[in-house]
């Protein structure tokens, strides 16, 4: 891929529905001939008219179908394109390639229809519509060429047509032709039935709209730059926008979940430190004989005082932590006791039976940080946190992405 290809990629993989804009934005920049295509439904005679405008039997006619995908021919500076006919297959496959020439590649556009069908369908209505809107943003051209007029009755009935189509899109000119008429009058020198084939005038139309396409390109580059430079501005501006309010959400997430946690902690550590100066002999460290295993001495009911004591406070430290979504542990940490997969355990273990080890969680400086460091790590891993980390990251890389196809924009302008 080259300099002009790397740049249109890194714009299209941040704006994917400019990819349209982007590619025309790469043929005007080549530079190339100005394009004619022929549009319109199958066997409309749009293969035969394109002979006889460049004067070539360069593309198939025949009665059946022909024409299944994008032919071309440079004749005298300019690139003709014959695109395979709206509705020629039930896949519509053909329509696709009909549209992206009608779209991307012609600088000006001869819709084609036969005389014979009488008013537009509405399908063609739909698409006329959309070129003639086209038109007016990029100045390209539409040409409406009412074909196989030879095929009517008499003038009275292409009138009748003409009227019919005219009610339709009255912001249209009619260049009625007959490519038979034209041929014949060719071959027998019949200057009177070449002229109301009405290929010569359609021939200066093409003409006079050839000669304006440098400014329709001119004007078509600058809108493209115009367009995809505004919106990636906008776009830069809204990631902006979201990239700054989600990290102030996450920033201020983390300091309401320190500043309660530390309240928490604080407030059952003042409660225990209070309940331990209460306490008397330090009877829970002194084991029980063998003779005590059913008996129901100091020592137990104090180790069960201080577990009861030690519960309280997880339990108001886990109210406070499933407030903020900090509950269970990272899939990788779990282990196959389901009941030991809480951040409680792994923080504070299970149970606490000692004056000691209570004082020594909940009564110093150096367990109180403990407790703050490590509730804060797992608030980090928690799964709404990890998801606004993902997001904030993702906004990041849309901004580098985007920040990158403004540069390869800016690129491309230097060298128009």
């Amino acid at each position: 891929m080259n300099a002009r290809g790397d740049a249109i990629h890194a714009i299209v993989s941040v704006l994917p529905d400019r990819a349209d804009d982007m590619a025309r934005l790469a043929i005007l920049l080549a530079d190339g001939e100005p394009i004619v295509t022929v549009i319109g439904k199958y066997n409309h005679g749009k293969s035969r008219l394109l002979n006889e405008l460049i004067g070539q039997n360069t593309f198939a006619v025949a009665d059946k179908r022909e024409t299944v995908k994008l032919s071309d021919s440079v004749h005298r500076g300019v690139r003709w394109l014959d695109a395979p006919g709206l509705d020629a297959d039930v896949g519509t496959e053909d329509d696709r390639h009909a549209l992206h020439a009608a779209w991307l590649h012609a600088d000006i556009r001869l819709f084609v229809h036969a005389a014979k069908e009488g008013e537009l369908d509405a399908k063609e209505l739909a698409l006329l519509a959309e070129l003639c809107a086209d038109g007016e943003r990029s100045k390209r051209q539409t040409l409406f060429v009412l074909s196989q007029v030879d095929q009517l009755a008499d003038d009275a009935e292409l009138q009748k047509v003409s009227h019919a189509i005219g009610a339709q899109r009255r912001d249209i000119a009619l260049n009625a032709v007959s490519s038979t008429r034209y041929r014949k009058g060719l071959d027998e020198g019949k200057k009177l039935m070449l002229e109301k084939s009405g290929m010569p005038s359609l021939r200066a139309t093409i003409d006079a709209a050839l000669a304006r396409v440098p400014e329709a390109r001119t004007h078509e580059t600058a809108l493209l730059f115009d367009e995809t430079r505004e919106e990636l501005a906008q776009r830069l501006l809204a990631h902006e926008r979201l990239l700054d309010e989600s990290r102030e959400t996450q920033r201020r997430q983390r300091v309401n979940f320190d500043r309660g946690l530390q309240r928490v902690i604080d407030k059952v550590s003042g409660d225990i430190d209070a309940m331990l100066n209460a306490l008397g002999t330090d009877h829970a460290s002194v084991p029980d004989t063998a003779k005590d295993a059913y008996a129901i001495t100091a020592g137990k009911l104090e180790r069960a005082h201080i577990q009861m004591a030690y519960s309280r406070a997880c339990i108001e430290i886990d109210s406070f932590l499933a407030g903020h979504g900090v509950i269970g542990l990272p899939a990788e940490q779990e282990t196959v006791a389901r009941a030991l997969n809480s951040v409680m355990v792994a923080v504070m273990g299970v149970s606490v039976k000692f004056r000691k080890d209570l004082r020594k969680m909940f009564c110093t400086d150096a367990g109180r940080e403990r407790m703050q460091r490590d509730f804060g790590h797992y608030f980090e891993l928690s799964a709404d946190r990890k998801a606004l980390a993902a997001r904030i990251s993702q906004s990041e890389s849309m901004l580098d992405a985007l920040n990158a196809a403004s540069h390869a924009l800016r690129a491309l302008e230097s060298r128009a």
